[in-house]
């Protein structure tokens, strides 16, 4: 049986990862007591004494604990989207590629504006920011999980439309206020690039998980229902923490005259010449498009496409839960492989330049796109269900290196008071071209679409390489400073 071939690879990925985070842990925790040890007592910003270790430690507290609750709420929805709106409800591929295609419009017309006002305070009362955004976040997406349990098509509708908004602040707003976090305790980028890969891991642990729980939900109640009323409540849970443990923090504006203009099309025209008038800018925008574009169009596709393969399928269903948590196990072991080398690699000396931490993050940028072009052509190429299953965890442990990649390069570029603006303005392609791909690529086109997100990334690694990698060394900022070359 099929099923026995997924649990039996799931059990190999969990093993895989765990002797491989037991050896990263052995030694991260030799290196990080050495640099503890060492570590000299700085004055912060704000005027308290203490160490940058105990400031990352902190920091990295409060932000994983929220990570993890809003990742997990997340998650628990992946395996069971597709197969709710296409065999409990019912609906015609085509319309189940609406709804999605009706959350990433939402997710696109929004992102500018959700990254405006995460930017500036703009929004009453006078005290919100990005904790603010944050939470309206867990509200906005706990609302999309009540709307997706009710089988009416027009409530959907507005479940999706309440999905897009949600997953706007969700990729702009919390990292910028870890960015901003960490830049105010004047955490060194060496340690943040740690942090961003140790979010990941979570988040593959988190994924995991949720895959296992969905499965176990879904198997007890008959529902597939069932994990999206799981993650309301996660959603409620982490209302709780943010409200609780996090500061607020900001980007330039403080208030007063940008409430006149709530869309902020003044600020959106700068951050767009801010992005235009740089080439590298424009490269990450590319790679940002083009990944998490094709990302997201394999949250669509891997179900049918792994279905269509299976020769036991109808009559016999795929455990989804199991699937899915193979595919966030191979996330971790992506994430891991970059901790690794991003951390054991000997820093730059006057004897061994070597790359800076932007160059090796752009060379990594390039690879992790190539690679992911690699394997989606693949899946196209191969229609035996084990080597397309493979190729898809190929691509997931892409994923776990993409994230950290992708974020060090945005925190070392983007200024402070334009991060959440350009990571939004970014969104705005991305969902453009899922849109298009979503309503063109259902059924027997769905193979086509995959084969064109395959040459976008292999496109996009080789711009990455010609531009950002070239380039890097003209804009290496030092180990306090998380901006860019652009001022406010």
């Amino acid at each position: 049986m099929m099923a026995d071939f997924y649990e039996l690879q799931l059990i190999l990925l969990v093993i895989s990862c765990i002797a491989f985070l037991l050896f990263e842990r052995y030694v991260s925790r030799k290196k990080q007591q050495l640099r503890k040890d060492n570590y000299p007592a700085e004055r912060l910003e704000n005027g308290g004494n203490t160490t940058p270790y105990s400031a990352l430690a902190k920091l990295t507290r409060q932000y994983l604990v929220v990570y993890a609750i809003v990742m997990g709420a997340d998650w628990l929805q992946g395996p069971y989207v597709y197969s709710l709106y296409r065999e409990q409800y019912g609906f015609d591929e085509r319309v189940v590629a609406v709804l999605f295609v009706t959350g990433f419009l939402s997710a696109g017309l929004t992102a500018p504006l959700v990254g405006v006002w995460a930017d500036q305070q703009v929004l009453t009362p006078p005290n919100s920011g990005r904790k603010k955004l944050c939470l309206i976040f867990c509200a906005t997406y706990a609302l999309t999980c009540a709307c997706i349990t009710i089988p009416f098509l027009p409530v959907l509708m507005f479940g999706r439309v309440m999905g897009g908004i949600s997953t706007s602040i969700l990729y702009s707003a919390f990292e910028s206020w870890l960015v901003s976090a960490s830049s105010a305790l004047a955490i060194p980028s060496a340690d943040l690039s740690t942090l961003f890969g140790r979010a990941t891991l979570v988040n593959g642990f988190v994924a995991t998980g949720a895959g296992v729980v969905s499965n176990k939900l879904v198997g007890m109640t008959g529902r597939y229902t069932a994990p999206f009323v799981a993650s309301g409540v996660m959603l409620v849970l982490a209302y709780g923490a943010i409200r609780r443990s996090w500061a607020e923090n900001f980007g330039a504006g403080q208030g007063g005259a940008q409430g006149s203009d709530p869309f902020q099309l003044k600020r959106l025209g700068q951050a767009w010449g801010i992005v235009r008038s740089d080439p590298i800018l424009l490269a990450i925008g590319l790679t940002q498009t083009c990944f998490e574009g094709s990302m997201y169009l394999f949250v669509f596709l891997w179900v049918p496409a792994l279905q269509e393969s299976s020769p036991h399928f109808p009559t016999v269903s795929l455990p989804l839960g199991y699937i899915f948590s193979s595919f966030m196990i191979s996330m971790m072991l992506g994430s891991l492989l970059y901790t690794a080398v991003t951390s054991y690699l000997p820093p730059p000396t006057p004897q061994a330049p070597g790359d800076s931490s932007l160059t090796l993050h752009a060379k990594l940028s390039s690879l992790v796109c190539a690679l992911a072009s690699l394997t989606l052509a693949v899946s196209v190429r191969w229609n035996e269900e084990r080597t397309r299953f493979w190729a898809f965890c190929a691509f997931e442990a892409c994923v776990g290196m993409y994230y950290p990649v992708q974020g060090m390069l945005r925190g070392t570029l983007i200024s402070n008071e334009h991060r959440a603006t350009l990571s939004a303005l970014f969104r705005v392609p991305l969902n453009i071209f899922v849109v298009v791909s979503l309503l063109t690529g259902v059924s027997s086109a769905r193979y086509a679409v995959l084969s064109a997100s395959s040459l976008m990334l292999a496109i996009s690694a080789v711009v990455t390489a010609v531009v950002v990698v070239a380039r890097a060394d003209e804009r290496v900022p030092s180990d306090k400073e998380n901006v860019s070359a652009h001022p406010a």
